[in-house]
């Protein structure tokens, strides 16, 4: 089963922009991987309609735990020891840096993999 990490940007949006993206992801055959270190920080920046969300889908991905490092910086080292992953963002920094395929949203709707 393939794979996908999604980043704290990528969630916050599909939620500001009403994108299902737990049905979307997994309609494609893929395991939702969030690592805890992204709950965190969802929950420090107060983002309760993604907190809401995560809570209501608990069952529908996977929490993984990626260091208390850096976010970012440890999703791309995660990225770089898993090069079958995908992964769901909308950092610029993180998709110039990685090799995988990544999960991005266009046309503020829809979900596409490049």
């Amino acid at each position: 089963m393939k794979q996908v990490l999604l980043d704290t940007n990528f969630i916050i949006t599909c939620v500001k922009q009403k994108i299902d993206f737990f049905e979307e992801l997994s309609s494609l055959g893929m395991e939702i991987l969030i690592p805890k270190q992204v709950i965190n920080e969802l929950k420090r920046n107060k983002e309760e309609l993604a907190i809401n969300l995560l809570n209501k889908e608990k069952n529908s991905f996977k929490i993984i735990d990626i260091g208390e490092e850096h976010v970012d910086k440890k999703i791309i080292n995660y990225a770089e020891e898993n090069l079958g992953i995908f992964i769901a963002t909308l950092d610029r920094d993180i998709k110039n840096k990685i090799r995988n395929k990544k999960v991005i949203i266009r046309s503020k709707k829809k979900l596409e993999i490049i």
